[in-house]
């Protein structure tokens, strides 16, 4: 589907400008023969949460990787915050305010939960930091990661190792990591893969704290997760967009309860 048929069908709006934050034009990535992601142009707003959704193999996560510099597209473009970002590498991308978690928790399991979070600011801004060294050495490092754990009311934690957190706290704590950068855009993979119905919930209401002004991408398998997170929807199958709009229209869409519900 080309970019002038996908904004027929689906309606994209073109007030792009001071109110985009990523755009993609024609967007394609071939492995070989398979086309993972096929001619997506697609458009997201400042402050807008969006759900990516689709079955396993439908593209999404390769979508996501495209968008955070992991993968280079075979062919179309990517605009961030009106910028052409398709050439720039992903280290670049995160100082310009893209951040993504993943499926699988990536932490220092024999440090803290501050430890964790020190770290991660101290690398975005380049300071030297030793271990051996007292936190509170640290002043404004300290403070940044304090003020991030207030924010989702994870602060008491601060002194336990992350090895001995549940898994449901683990992927908060990395989705906390993530917004060290403060981000414009942060893009959360699966995060409630793996995790327990009361997880989830803790999940949710953590995501709900994040500033409004926060662009949210999110891959969910959950269609409830998604639907209780995010404004729109956009859903993949076999690397194309085959439907986009808001909660109620995307529900109702038969192509959706086709391919993504399982019944006709």
């Amino acid at each position: 589907m080309n970019r002038r048929g996908h904004e027929k069908k689906f309606g994209r709006s073109d007030q792009l400008g001071r109110d985009e934050c990523l755009r993609s034009e024609s967007l394609t990535k071939s492995f070989g023969g398979l086309e993972a992601v096929r001619d997506v142009s697609f458009h997201i707003a400042k402050g807008e949460r969006r759900a990516i959704l689709g079955p396993n193999g439908a593209g999404k996560t390769t979508f996501f990787n495209l968008v955070a510099g992991d993968l280079s597209p075979t062919r179309g473009k990517i605009f961030f915050l009106g910028e052409d970002i398709t050439r720039v590498s992903c280290h670049r991308r995160a100082h310009k305010g893209i951040a993504r978690t993943f499926q699988i928790t990536n932490l220092f399991f024999n440090l803290s939960v501050l430890e964790n979070m020190v770290l991660a600011v101290q690398a975005l801004e380049g300071t030297k930091y030793s271990l051996f060294r007292s936190i509170t050495a640290y002043p404004h490092l300290y403070e940044r990661s304090m003020e991030l754990l207030a924010q989702v009311s994870l602060d008491g934690l601060k002194d336990e190792m992350i090895g001995n957190l549940s898994y449901g706290v683990q992927r908060q704590i990395e989705v906390m990591l993530a917004l060290t950068k403060e981000p414009n855009l942060l893009l959360l993979d699966e995060p409630t893969a793996g995790l327990s119905p009361a997880e989830a919930t803790m999940m949710v209401k953590m995501l709900k704290k994040l500033p409004p002004s926060m662009t949210m991408m999110i891959i969910e398998h959950d269609m409830d997760v998604a639907f209780e997170l995010a404004e729109s929807i956009t859903v993949f199958h076999f690397g194309e967009v085959v439907a986009e709009g808001d909660k109620e229209a995307v529900r109702s869409n038969q192509t959706v309860q086709e391919i993504y519900l399982g019944f006709k």
